[in-house]
């Protein structure tokens, strides 16, 4: 891996880490001044609503700069939303000017691999992103607990500066503190990020039409860059499949949560834990993958997307922790195996097809639509009086149902079009450098 590599994971490990620990942090400022609990759930819908608005702005500015900048830019607009929640502004629009420099932060974070590495490798560039992100999810969550926590925040706000009153009274004050140093830190590593040389791609603007026209012509190439990727014979299966890996993984967390407490008895917090194992289990899986998967490979993962989708139905037979552990470390981890190969393959063909940041935009786009779908439809589900054992059932045959169709949909490809698959993988197999 060039060195460059090692500077992306740790700016994205930092940014990761506070983002997780910020939610946390969020969800206890909100719930010890009495918000009530739908406002504290619209923190996860409120930071994924800029991915979806913003696709198709974010993937041209990814192009139209290089990638260390607009990560920085990115980082500082997450620092903005921090520090509005320390003096004061409400946390679920403090948290949505994080979700924006979140959504403009992702393109950049990914189209950088495909301008740095050879598509040679990106599997296991894929594997050590995601890891990493898995790990800082896992840490931020701790990180946030353990801010808020008495044992930690009376020591923070034990410090003191001679003559300045500084406003910091409370633990959540005092955990943004560290939360926004974290992000400095982020933004430091970004500064460090090399130019990877690869020509910008400027953003179309004319300035005698205005912004609100210029924005508007953005809206038509980001809608041919979605429906070329769709059309595209091997772009299509890959973004279907981690379309609908992101979409049910967003809302697992909330499954599990439910299921712990049907059928574990067992409260948040160790609820909470039991999402963490999955997470674990994921990590582990996508560095399997990372190591023993090639580009060419990719689409011989989409079965363990069905079993998925079974796995999570079965979760309703299990009634004791110690079956619950590797259960969930074997869900996580063949989501895990299943995602980096088949990012790594999106990501090469969205480089070849249109450049960098616009295919991750549109990736983007489709997995955080595809997280509010699926969303609704769970609590669709729970809304029409069926038990969280019931819903389950009907989400997990909803995602083994749609990769039964994908699986479905790739063999069809190779029926009817051979000679146009093989030569996509044969690029994928050959093309050692951009």
């Amino acid at each position: 891996m060039k060195r460059g590599f090692y500077t992306i994971m740790s700016a994205q490990f930092f940014s990761s880490l506070a983002d997780q620990a910020l939610f946390v942090v969020a969800v206890d400022l909100m719930r010890s001044s009495g918000a009530p609990e739908w406002q504290r759930a619209a923190l996860v819908p409120i930071f994924a609503v800029f991915y979806v608005v913003l696709a198709p702005l974010v993937g041209a500015f990814a192009d139209a700069l290089p990638k260390g900048k607009v990560m920085f830019i990115s980082n500082a607009i997450k620092i903005v939303g921090c520090v509005m929640m320390l003096f004061g502004s409400h946390p679920l629009l403090s948290y949505s000017i994080v979700g924006l420099g979140a959504a403009a932060y992702s393109p950049a974070k990914y189209g950088i691999l495909t301008e740095l590495l050879p598509a040679s490798q990106l599997v296991k560039a894929n594997g050590w992103i995601e890891g990493l992100t898995i790990a800082s999810i896992l840490l931020g969550i701790v990180l946030g607990g353990t801010l808020v926590g008495h044992a930690v925040s009376s020591k923070l706000l034990a410090f003191d500066l001679p003559l300045i009153d500084t406003g910091i009274d409370t633990p959540a004050d005092a955990a943004l503190a560290v939360l926004i140093f974290v992000y400095m830190l982020a933004a430091w590593f970004n500064t460090r990020i090399p130019h990877t040389g690869v020509e910008m791609r400027p953003l179309r603007s004319n300035p005698e039409q205005g912004l609100a026209r210029n924005i508007a012509a953005l809206l038509p190439d980001f809608w041919h860059c979605n429906a070329r990727l769709w059309r595209d014979r091997l772009g299509q299966i890959s973004l279907a499949t981690t379309t609908l890996f992101w979409g049910a993984g967003g809302n697992l967390k909330y499954i599990v949560l439910a299921w712990a407490s049907l059928a574990l008895g067992y409260n948040t917090t160790q609820a909470s834990a039991l999402t963490g194992v999955v997470t674990i289990g994921t990590a582990v899986g996508a560095i399997v993958a990372s190591m023993r998967m090639r580009l060419d490979m990719a689409t011989r993962v989409i079965p363990m997307g069905i079993a998925m989708g079974l796995m999570v139905i079965c979760m309703n037979l299990i009634g004791n922790v110690w079956l619950a552990v590797p259960f969930l470390i074997l869900l996580g981890g063949l989501g895990g195996f299943l995602v980096v190969p088949m990012n790594a393959l999106l990501q090469h063909r969205g480089h070849n097809l249109m450049g960098a940041g616009r295919s991750i935009a549109v990736q983007n786009f489709n997995e955080q639509a595809c997280i509010l779908l699926l969303g609704g439809f769970y609590s669709v589900c729970t809304g029409l009086g069926l038990s969280a054992y019931g819903a389950i059932t009907a989400f997990g045959l909803v995602v083994a149902g749609c990769m039964w169709i994908i699986k479905r949909w790739h063999e069809n490809n190779l029926k009817k079009y051979p000679e146009e698959v093989e030569h996509l993988l044969a690029i994928a197999r050959s093309d050692k450098h951009h």
